[in-house]
């Protein structure tokens, strides 16, 4: 091919490239030929840097940015260095017609920046906004930062929103109204009980409430015909200001739609969990296996499935006490914290059976196992009375060679259990149970599961 007509080709190329018609090989652009309205929809759901680099492909594309609903996130992603992501974004809010899909500033520095907040959430490229996380860096200081009460103009149109240490306006709460919000996550935010209570009446269809490590609430009462998922938890932030209001009671007095129960973080402080009305409730963790009063709690669950427990010694009979409130139960997840003291001698009735061990229990996953004498009786009662199950997990904290694998198959009478069609898997796992939004079907499961059986020594 000549000089001339090798060059004709690359412009021929290069035209359709402009065109929307070509891709570097020449062949058709597909992508390009989609309607803006896809496009524009494909741009927003991009990193802000990576959104606004879709105008350098071609003239097809140059104007699509500013047509697509915006993604700002201010943070190292939109620059490595902080001063330099504070003039882009607001550069872009000053360039970008609007409206607004999402704003995230997690963990913003906020020094003496209030203003400039304030200013960027009155943006009109904001406008119609549907998502907004907003947190400010947790500073060496006894109470937060004020949330802007200009983050909550957005009311009348988000789908999900997060605050995180801040100070919520509670004067606001009565006024404020979210019609479309479906996710609530308030994470170390001080905010009163009539506030509270008042924004989660406000919310007519929310799915998902996350409250993490906040004050300012004593008691937490749950009235909801859509709420699916409920997390919780108290944190150690705030043990540096006297005497914070803490959660100490919650209550789930009507939710027809709840399935999950969450508690999200290590447990700090005892909380009193009360359910009085979730016919769906099908997962519940994590829970401490030595709360008595069971009565006042759970009645008679049926249609949990999946339960996760925390576990002192690991001490058996409380964790039995939980089954006998749960009878449907089909997995069960244990982090075991090891005192060598414990007597788990517990035997099994079989004139006083329980439902779940007779019928339903399939999964039985212990973390933090290591192999000595509360453990192994802990386990053995599981292997001798589980007649349904078809798996149990180890997560062991010790050296599991053949030697001690040898030992574990004698100790805990493997020739002797109870669903003879089970397996057992022994591998290192010592972390502790930790819940997993993404995993729809079970929060508890290993997140390297294929992993850790790959890797895992098994016995049947």
């Amino acid at each position: 091919m000549g000089e001339d007509a090798r060059a004709k080709r690359m412009r021929l190329q290069e035209c359709r490239r402009q065109e929307g018609g070509g891709g570097e090989d020449g062949g058709p652009d597909l992508i390009s030929r989609l309607p803006d309205v896809i496009l524009g929809d494909i741009i927003s759901l991009l990193p802000t840097k990576d959104g606004a680099r879709t105008q350098a492909i071609s003239r097809r594309w140059r104007p699509l940015w500013c047509a697509a609903p915006l993604n700002l996130q201010v943070d190292y992603r939109l620059s490595g260095q902080e001063r330099k992501y504070i003039i882009f974004a607001t550069k872009i809010l000053s360039n970008h017609p609007g409206p607004g899909r999402r704003l995230a500033l997690p963990g913003f520095r906020l020094r003496n920046r209030f203003a400039k907040i304030d200013g960027w959430l009155r943006s009109p490229a904001l406008t119609g906004l549907q998502e907004i996380q907003l947190g400010y860096e947790i500073e060496d200081r006894q109470l937060p930062y004020p949330l802007p009460p200009s983050a909550l103009r957005f009311a009348p149109t988000l789908s999900v929103a997060e605050f995180s240490c801040c100070d919520f306006p509670n004067e606001m709460a009565p006024l404020l109204d979210f019609p479309h919000l479906k996710k609530l996550a308030l994470h170390n935010v001080n905010i009163s009980d009539d506030a509270l209570h008042g924004l989660l009446s406000a919310c007519p269809v929310l799915e998902s409430l996350s409250l993490d490590g906040n004050v300012g609430v004593a008691c937490l009462r749950i009235s909801s015909s859509t709420l699916k998922s409920i997390g919780f938890s108290i944190s150690c932030y705030w043990n540096r200001v006297d005497n914070p209001i803490k959660l100490q009671e919650l209550v789930i007095e009507d939710a027809p739609c709840l399935q999950r129960l969450l508690q999200l973080g290590p447990k700090v402080d005892p909380v009193t969990i009360r359910v009085m009305q979730a016919p769906k409730l099908e997962i519940v963790g994590v829970l401490s296996a030595g709360i008595s009063k069971l009565e006042e709690m759970f009645g008679l669950m049926r249609s949990v499935k999946i339960l996760a427990l925390d576990s002192l010694g690991p001490d058996l009979k409380s964790v039995v006490d939980f089954l006998e409130y749960f009878p449907c139960l089909e997995k069960l997840y244990i982090t075991s914290h090891l005192q060598k003291s414990m007597k788990n001698a517990r035997s099994y009735d079989p004139m006083n059976p329980i439902e779940c061990l007779e019928l339903h229990l399939q999964k039985v996953v212990v973390k933090n196992y290591c192999g000595m004498r509360p453990d192994v009786d802990f386990a053995k009662f599981f292997v001798l009375n589980a007649k349904m199950l078809k798996e149990m997990d180890f997560g062991v904290i010790t050296n599991c060679n053949d030697k001690w694998m040898d030992n574990q198959h004698r100790r805990l009478q493997l020739c002797n259990k109870a669903s003879q069609g089970s397996r057992f898997a022994f591998g290192h796992g010592c972390d502790n149970l930790s819940y997993s939004a993404c995993n729809a079907t079970d929060p508890f499961e290993w997140q390297n599961q294929e992993d850790f059986l790959r890797l895992a020594k098994v016995l049947n």
